[in-house]
C-alpha cells in the first residue's frame, strides 16, 4: 500500500507542473548516450509519449556526429576539423545527408511510433523552412548556420498532431544545392525561438554546468554564465551548449535546461519534479 500511496505522490507533485506547461511547446535536442543506449533509446521514447499525452507539444532536434563519424571512416572518406567543427565538402555533405535523413531520423520516428505517439521526421530542406548560409564565408565549407525558420511548417505539424523529427539540415533556396549542415545545438535553439516553444532541453553526456569544484549549477543567469565563460569556468564543449541556450531565451525561450541524458528519464525528472537534475538557464 505505501509503494501505491508514493506513487500517487509523484504523480500529484508532477500535477502543477503538468498544468503548467499544457498545450506549450518544448523542444528537445536528442543526443549524446541517450541516442545510443537501446535502453535509454526505449525510456526517450516513452518520457516523449508521456509528455504529449499529457498535452505538452514536444520538437525533437537530433544529432548524429558519431554515427556520421563510422560512415565516412568505412567509406573512406577523410574528413576535417577546425576549432572542434567539422568541414563540411560536397562529398562529406552527401554522407551527413543519408545518415541524418536516412538513418537517425528514421530510427527515430519508428522508434516513438513503436511506443505509439505519431512523430513525423523532416529536414530543413523540406519546405525549404530551414534557410542557411556558409559559416564565416564558408571557412568550414557547407556547413551552415541558419537566417531564416518557417515556424508555420511545424506549427501544421503540430496542429495536425504529430511530433516532429528535425534533422539538422538546411537549404539556401537554390535548385541543385547540397544544402546546409547545421550544429544541432544551435538548430535546437534557433528553431526553439522561431516557433515560440516554452523550453528548450539540450540532452548531454554531462550532469549539467559544473563550478569550478565541479559541481552541479542548478540555476544561471545570462549574466552568470558569461561571467564563467570570461573565467574559463565554461569551456570546451560546454560553450556551445550554454551559447545555444542563451540564443533561445534571447528569442523569447522562457528557458533553456542542460541535462544529462544518461540518466534514465532524465526529461520528465527535469521537467516534472522541483529540484530538477540539469541546469536550467534564463535571462
Amino acid at each position: 500500500m505505501k509503494t501505491k500511496i508514493d506513487t500517487v505522490k509523484t504523480l500529484l507533485e508532477a500535477l502543477p507542473f503538468i498544468k503548467e506547461f499544457r498545450n506549450q511547446i518544448v523542444v528537445i535536442k536528442y543526443g549524446g548516450a541517450a541516442q545510443t543506449s537501446e535502453t535509454l533509446k526505449a525510456k526517450f521514447a516513452k518520457d516523449v509519449l508521456l509528455m504529449y499525452l499529457v498535452g505538452i507539444r514536444p520538437v525533437i532536434v537530433h544529432g548524429g556526429g558519431p554515427r556520421i563519424n563510422e560512415m565516412l571512416s568505412k567509406l573512406d572518406i577523410p574528413t576535417e576539423f577546425i576549432d572542434g567543427q567539422r568541414v563540411t565538402t560536397p562529398e562529406v555533405m552527401r554522407i551527413v545527408e543519408m545518415v541524418l535523413c536516412g538513418e537517425v531520423n528514421n530510427e527515430i520516428v519508428a522508434l516513438l511510433n513503436s511506443h505509439g505517439a505519431s512523430a513525423f521526421g523532416v529536414n530543413g530542406k523540406d519546405a525549404q523552412f530551414l534557410r542557411a548560409q556558409p559559416k564565416d564565408s564558408g571557412k568550414w565549407g557547407l556547413t551552415g548556420v541558419i537566417e531564416d525558420v518557417k515556424a508555420d511548417v511545424i506549427h501544421r505539424l503540430i496542429d495536425e498532431k504529430f511530433i516532429p523529427v528535425i534533422a539538422p539540415i538546411a537549404s539556401d533556396g537554390e535548385t541543385g544545392h547540397p544544402g546546409y549542415n547545421i550544429n544541432a545545438d544551435l538548430a535546437a535553439s534557433k528553431i526553439a525561438g522561431a516557433i515560440g516553444a516554452k523550453k528548450v532541453v539540450f540532452m548531454t553526456d554531462t550532469p549539467g554546468v559544473l563550478d569550478a569544484d565541479g559541481k552541479l549549477l542548478s540555476s544561471l543567469t545570462e549574466a552568470k554564465v558569461e561571467a564563467l565563460k570570461a573565467d574559463k569556468t565554461i569551456h570546451g564543449g560546454m560553450v556551445p551548449k550554454v551559447d545555444a541556450c542563451i540564443e533561445a531565451i534571447e528569442r523569447s525561450v522562457q528557458k533553456a535546461h542542460i541535462i544529462d541524458g544518461r540518466i534514465e528519464h532524465a526529461i520528465l525528472l527535469e521537467l516534472f519534479t522541483e529540484e530538477g537534475i540539469g541546469t536550467q538557464i534564463t535571462l
